[in-house]
């Protein structure tokens, strides 16, 4: 299980965690293991095999740039995101790709990356395997991996006994009645609680950490709403935030509305650096990066009073909503559709919100089931298999949503009749009995109804 704030909020690029941060990682982690093994010198060949949804959907998800990228030795949080391109096409103009950027081989995208439309790996609808040869073609390496959601991926021996945490956390929790227990018992906020668990993994500086990611979040908005033209893909979206912003700049100041077209502005601003493959923070995920991020800056903007101590609570407070779900449910659209990604997001922000607005651990947790009960069956299904359509938009639907569940669970006292460990496993129960067609592999719902160009 994942355990700290950072395990859930990664730096990374777009579109997609599962299906290009992912893939990213898988493929560092494999020419990381033939460098550990003293194998790379004898490299010659190395062929990468996608399943499932990674196949499905994976140009339209960038899963071959993100692949190649990995073998060359690249990583998701340090990667010149503006040199993307110019290493892509070295590859494709040579056909020469540097193993961990320094051993060249032969590598023909066509012969040696793989596009398996029809298979499913049996572990995990995100499935990939990456194989080593030699100058024989006898094989000297391979490795399977699944990449789970949320930028994590696991090999086949992870998958089926996750590795234990190696040190005794303060106050441990598997689900949100622990939690909750904790914050009662020991008179603790989540925040409180999740910052002493972190001090205890060995975490150092951890409020320069976090703050590290909301300036990651905030130079995206900035970005997003700066920039202007066509999305990358077949859709030839057109970029809205900046247009968004400008009539914001002057709209009408008595319009009571306007502080949610900010939040509005702020989500779209996101998404679409996201869908160019600009920097973002999963949050838990690529394809909702920008619930949270436009949640807090609307936090910030309108309602805060202590910048510093708020973006500590409300990405904590987050974290911890998170983390139950990566462990009792999944973040993954592939396996339970957008409700684990865009629901999870709006639940994390809807609970957070609650806490940096005053609320007790009984409102947070509140206002984090409210955020999910209203995002069951939601369906994955984009578009071309591009993170754009209804990716983009749905992220300002999951903000908006968050708030109000926020506000909803303000003006309780806590006691509700449904709970969040109730909803997390009805979310994961829903998406196991979802079909496939509506678990991102642009099979069904409006991948099929609208005509794509």
């Amino acid at each position: 299980m994942a355990h700290s704030i950072f395990d859930l909020f990664k730096v990374g690029v777009g579109p997609s965690s599962s299906h290009t941060v992912g893939p990213m990682i898988a493929g560092n982690r494999f020419v990381n293991q033939l460098q550990q093994q003293q194998l790379i010198s004898q490299t010659t060949k190395v062929t990468v095999n996608l399943y499932g949804s990674l196949a499905l959907t994976g140009k339209g998800h960038a899963t071959d740039n993100a692949s190649i990228l990995g073998l060359m030795g690249e990583v998701p949080d340090t990667i010149d995101a503006d040199n993307i391109d110019t290493m892509l096409n070295m590859v494709r103009n040579s056909n020469e790709l540097p193993l961990a950027g320094k051993h060249w081989i032969h590598f023909t995208e066509s012969e040696h990356l793989l596009f398996n439309f029809t298979e499913f790996l049996p572990q995990h609808p995100n499935g990939m395997k990456i194989s080593a040869y030699d100058s024989n073609d006898q094989l000297i390496l391979e490795q399977t991996y699944f990449s789970v959601g949320g930028g994590f991926v696991v090999d086949a021996t992870e998958l089926d006994n996750p590795p234990q945490l190696s040190v005794a956390l303060p106050y441990p929790f598997d689900n949100a009645k622990q939690l909750l227990a904790h914050c009662k018992n020991h008179e603790l906020s989540i925040c409180e609680l999740m910052l002493l668990n972190e001090q205890a993994l060995g975490t150092s500086d951890i409020d320069g950490k976090i703050n590290h990611l909301w300036q990651v979040m905030s130079a995206c908005i900035e970005r997003g709403i700066a920039t202007t033209g066509i999305l990358p893909g077949g859709l030839k979206l057109k970029r809205r935030a900046n247009q968004m912003h400008l009539r914001l700049l002057d709209g009408d100041p008595s319009d009571q509305f306007d502080t949610l077209d900010w939040v509005n502005l702020y989500a779209m601003a996101v998404n679409e650096e996201n869908a160019a493959g600009g920097r973002v923070v999963t949050a838990p995920t690529n394809g909702a990066a920008g619930v949270i991020p436009a949640v807090l800056a609307w936090y910030l903007k309108f309602k805060c009073k202590d910048q510093a101590k708020g973006i500590t609570e409300f990405i904590a407070t987050a974290a911890a909503i998170g983390l139950l779900y990566k462990k009792n449910a999944s973040i993954s659209a592939a396996e339970v559709g957008c409700q684990g990604e865009i629901g999870v997001a709006c639940s994390m922000a809807a609970g957070a919100l609650a806490a940096v607005m005053g609320g007790t651990p009984e409102q947070v947790e509140n206002a984090a089931e409210i955020g999910m009960e209203h995002n069951l069956g939601l369906t994955c299904d984009p578009i071309n298999g591009l993170v754009q359509v209804p990716c983009i938009e749905r992220n300002t639907m999951g903000a908006i949503k968050a708030i109000n569940a926020s506000r909803l669970a303000l003006q309780s006292d806590g006691v509700h009749h449904v709970h969040l460990d109730e909803v997390i496993a009805t979310m994961y129960q829903t998406g196991l009995d979802m079909m496939s067609k509506y678990k991102e592999t642009s099979q069904g719902g409006l991948a099929i109804n609208v005509i794509a160009c």
